[in-house]
């Protein structure tokens, strides 16, 4: 397929360009988040996390199938055999509600094999299959692109490890990663239903001087990364600046 075909983008040589400055924030955050798995105390795993409801080994176990699903989906995309993520919704989170409790060194191990198996996946795909499409379920009409993937991984990656409640925090995200999470909201905004959106905004970060545009309200300001934090619905409010009335609510990530 000519470059300047590739559907969904402007060209293909600029799609891989985008997925190249992608792929060494996802090894970063990935060797940071190993790094604080294998830093845990074996009882650890049992405390809770910053997610209601979930332990440590709940956002562990779930890191390992979302790499491990994902990986799977782009093995059938490079082999022209549609794959979803989960066999069903209710089955993933019974596969974490199973994988949670067992042994950390089994977490450990088979977070790290599941990082190098996604890593393995990525380099499979050929450049004309970035815009095959991926169901997160069989049958699920809400698909996303096999070029979405290593961004999602990506935000899995760094969200989840802020998560954990083991010392890791949003303050050390790059300025790089908090761009690419704010123009993933943006973007994942701007496919919905105007109708169901809340109140609009303006988001504002001081720190890489950049806007972007949530709809008509007040502009929210702040640092990219306490923007993109808040927007992915952890809360930070008092980190923020509003112009007028009060900050918008975001729902959960």
């Amino acid at each position: 397929m000519p470059a300047d075909t590739y559907p969904g983008c402007a060209c293909l040589h600029g799609l891989m360009t985008d997925l190249a400055a992608l792929r060494p924030l996802l090894d970063d955050a990935t060797e940071r988040l190993l790094g604080t798995v294998d830093a845990l105390d074996d009882t650890a795993f049992a405390d809770p996390s910053a997610l209601p409801g979930w332990s440590r080994g709940h956002v562990v176990a779930h890191l390992i199938l979302n790499a491990e699903g994902l990986a799977a989906a782009l093995t059938g995309v490079a082999r022209d055999v549609a794959v979803p993520m989960y066999a069903s919704g209710e089955a993933r989170n019974a596969d974490i509600d199973e994988l949670a409790p067992h042994p950390p060194a089994e977490l450990r191990a088979r977070l790290r094999a599941a990082s190098r198996g996604f890593a393995g996946a990525l380099s499979l795909v050929p450049p004309e299959s970035w815009s095959t499409e991926i169901a997160r379920v069989p049958g699920d009409t809400n698909t996303f692109l096999a070029s979405d993937v290593l961004g999602m991984r990506l935000r899995e990656t760094e969200i989840h490890h802020v998560d954990l409640a083991a010392g890791y925090d949003h303050d050390a995200w790059s300025s790089a990663f908090g761009i690419h999470l704010i123009e993933a909201m943006h973007d994942k905004v701007a496919r919905r239903d105007p109708s169901t959106m809340p109140v609009g905004f303006t988001a504002r970060a001081t720190d890489v001087d950049r806007s972007w545009d949530f709809g008509q309200g007040p502009t929210v300001s702040g640092s990219v990364t306490d923007l993109g934090w808040w927007l992915s619905g952890r809360g930070g409010e008092d980190r923020l600046a509003v112009d007028a009335g009060e900050l918008p609510q975001i729902a959960d990530w």
